[in-house]
């Protein structure tokens, strides 16, 4: 677990991440906890705006974990990493767990939480 965290950081500091210890694996776990709050936060403020995310909150779940695994996978890993590389089952085991682990999660609980734009009759 160390590593993978350490791994995270390394996307900042380079191969020097993986010395620093708990010090660098923390750094990880709060980058990814705030990645994962931007994530949460941009559906919840896009859902303010486009009731379509709340009326339809397994579509719009499905469809956002695939759009956070495209940013994620198409642009910040190779970004983060040049010798990042794609491959088949881990991409669509990485697509299965941001749509049933992310996306879904965020708009359901979206759709939970969020103030009734209808009024029932």
């Amino acid at each position: 677990a160390r590593r993978g965290l350490q791994g995270i950081t390394a996307g900042l500091l380079g191969a020097n991440s993986f010395d620093g210890g708990l010090v660098t694996a923390g750094l990880g776990l709060a980058i990814h906890f705030f990645v994962a709050f931007v994530v949460v936060s941009v559906f919840y403020l896009a859902s303010r705006k486009i009731e379509f995310l709340t009326l339809h909150p397994v579509v719009s779940g499905v469809l956002y974990g695939i759009g956070v695994y495209i940013v994620m996978y198409w642009l910040v890993l190779p970004t983060a990493f040049p010798t990042f590389r794609h491959r088949l089952g881990n991409d669509l085991l990485a697509i299965a767990i941001h749509i049933s682990l992310i996306g879904l999660p965020c708009a359901l609980i979206v759709r939970r939480y969020s103030r009734q734009t209808q009024q029932s009759p």
